[in-house]
């Protein structure tokens, strides 16, 4: 058995133009959704290494759910480069060549790719949208990573910021 655990890196800012796709930081919004999703997740589930996308809005959104999850902090977390993708095909092609050693794992990316990869794996689901700083866990019946298939996977867990109390 396999869980698949996917976070959508929080809102990001668009006020500095000049910035690349990837080196776009977080607005107010997310700098605040991280900490707080990070303490939701923290009382859900255990800390685990983190696969991060390498663009900042993502990797700050792994620094913000630290600072509401101290014990992910003590984790590993590994930027993967193929994890900046748009595309839930070339996530599935990641996912496939991850090692059977490994029963879970923790991805942090962009959307339209973790919504894709969510209603191709678990159609049920039926996801919208993954919002910013969403997360969704899915349970898969599978031995080794490269059994993924579409219509595999349940939906298992799923927590969106706007489902969290205000402070």
């Amino acid at each position: 058995m396999k869980t698949l655990h996917l976070f959508r890196h929080a809102k990001s800012s668009w006020k500095d133009h000049s910035l690349s796709d990837r080196e776009r930081g977080l607005n107010g919004r997310g700098r605040l959704a991280a900490p707080r999703m990070g303490a939701a997740l923290a009382s859900q589930l255990a800390p685990q290494s983190v696969a991060v996308s390498p663009a900042r809005r993502a990797q700050l959104t792994l620094s913000g759910l630290c600072q509401g999850w101290p014990a992910l902090a003590d984790q590993e977390h590994r930027t993967i480069e193929a994890l900046y993708t748009f595309d839930s095909d070339e996530l599935s092609r990641w996912l496939r060549q991850q090692p059977d050693s490994c029963s879970e794992l923790f991805l942090i990316g962009h959307n339209p790719a973790l919504t894709d990869l969510v209603n191709e794996l678990a159609p049920a689901a039926q996801l919208v949208n993954l919002p910013t700083a969403g997360y969704v866990q899915l349970r898969l019946p599978l031995a080794h990573w490269s059994g993924l298939v579409e219509g595999i996977a349940t939906l298992e867990y799923r927590l969106f910021p706007r489902e969290l109390l205000d402070p």
